[in-house]
C-alpha cells in the first residue's frame, strides 16, 4: 500500500474572492490525516507550499492575467514537490486553494515516465484562457493550460507541453460554462458531463464511462475534485457556489466508484473557503469524499 502524501497549497491568487488560501488549514482540522490513517494508511503531513498573500504584490489589470508571475512560481514549486513524491513511489494528495494549483499537480504527474487520464469534478469547465475570461482569474483556466491552451509561463510549467491529452479527459458536474469556453472545449474533444446528462442517466453509468474513458491506455488517473461540484446545500464554503450540483450520495458513489476501479494516483481538492462556510461544513465533507476514495465504505 502506498504513502499517502498531503501537500497543502494556500493560496488565492487565482480566484476572485479572498478565503481558500485557508483552505488546506479547514480541511487538515476536519481529521483528513486521522481519516485516512484509520483506513489502513500510512499518512505523512509535507506542510504548506509558501505562497505570498496578494497584499505583498499587485494584481494585473482587469482582463489580463491576475497575479501570473505568482501563480507561475507557486505552480512550479508545487510541480517539484509532486513530482518529488511520485517518483519516490508515494500518492500525492494536494489541498488547495483555488484550482489554479491543478496546473502544478497535473503537469507533475504528467512528467513521469506513465501517461495518466484526468477526471474533473467541477462545477466549471476551467476551459478559459486569456483571450476569453471574463475575470482575468487564472481558477477559470487550469484545464485548458493542461491541455496546451494559454499563457507560455502557464502551459510550459516543467518544460513541456501539452500535459494532458484530450482524449483521456473527463469533465463531470459542470452547469456553469462561458460561451467562448464550450468552443475551446469542443474543439478540444473534452468529454464532459452536465449535470442534466447527471441527472437522465444517474452518477452510476455517467461514472463508469468517465472511469472507462480517463483509464483508456494509461496507467492511471488524476482527480481534480473542486467542491463547487457539489450542491452549495452541501458544500456552501466555495467561492463560485453555483445551484443544481452534485448531492452527498451522487458525491461519495462517484468516490467509490473511483475507489473500486483502483486507478487513482493523485488527487487534488481545490476551492474549499472557509470564510465562506458554515461550521467548518465543506472542509468536512472534503474528508468524507477523500475517505470514500480510498476506500471506505457501509460494510
Amino acid at each position: 500500500m502506498k504513502e499517502l502524501h498531503i501537500i497543502g497549497v494556500p493560496s488565492d491568487l487565482g480566484q476572485g474572492r479572498r478565503g481558500v488560501d485557508m483552505g488546506p488549514s479547514a480541511i487538515r482540522y476536519a481529521g483528513l490525516s486521522g481519516r485516512l490513517e484509520g483506513l489502513g494508511y500510512h499518512v505523512r503531513d509535507l506542510g504548506n507550499i509558501n505562497v505570498p498573500t496578494p497584499e505583498m504584490t499587485k494584481a494585473a489589470d482587469h482582463k489580463s492575467l491576475r497575479y501570473l508571475p505568482e501563480v507561475t512560481k507557486v505552480c512550479t514549486d508545487l510541480f517539484g514537490m509532486v513530482n518529488k513524491v511520485v517518483k519516490d513511489g508515494h500518492l500525492p494528495i494536494i489541498l488547495g486553494g483555488d484550482h489554479s494549483i491543478a496546473i502544478g499537480s497535473v503537469a507533475a504527474m504528467a512528467n513521469q515516465d506513465q501517461t495518466y487520464g484526468v477526471i474533473w469534478f467541477d462545477a466549471h469547465g476551467d476551459m478559459n484562457t486569456e483571450e476569453t475570461t471574463p475575470t482575468g482569474n487564472i481558477h477559470g483556466m487550469p484545464l485548458a493550460v493542461s491541455l496546451g491552451y494559454g499563457h507560455p509561463d502557464l502551459v510550459n510549467i516543467g518544460g513541456f507541453q501539452p500535459k494532458i491529452k484530450s482524449g483521456n479527459v473527463v469533465l463531470v458536474g459542470i452547469r456553469s460554462i462561458d460561451e467562448d469556453e464550450a468552443k475551446l472545449m469542443k474543439q478540444a474533444g473534452v468529454k464532459a458531463y452536465t449535470m442534466a446528462e447527471i441527472d437522465k442517466r444517474g452518477m452510476a453509468a455517467v461514472m463508469a464511462e468517465a472511469i472507462q474513458i480517463a483509464t483508456d491506455g494509461t496507467d492511471g488517473v488524476h482527480l481534480s475534485l473542486d467542491l463547487d461540484a457539489l450542491d452549495p446545500t452541501f458544500a456552501p464554503g466555495v467561492g463560485t457556489p453555483v445551484n443544481g450540483g452534485v448531492t452527498y450520495r451522487e458525491g461519495h458513489l462517484a468516490m467509490e466508484m473511483l475507489a473500486a476501479s483502483g486507478a487513482v494516483v493523485s488527487v487534488d481538492v481545490v476551492e474549499v473557503n472557509p470564510i465562506l462556510d458554515k461550521q467548518n461544513q465543506t472542509a468536512v465533507m472534503a474528508v468524507e469524499l477523500l475517505q470514500s476514495l480510498f476506500g471506505k465504505t457501509v460494510m
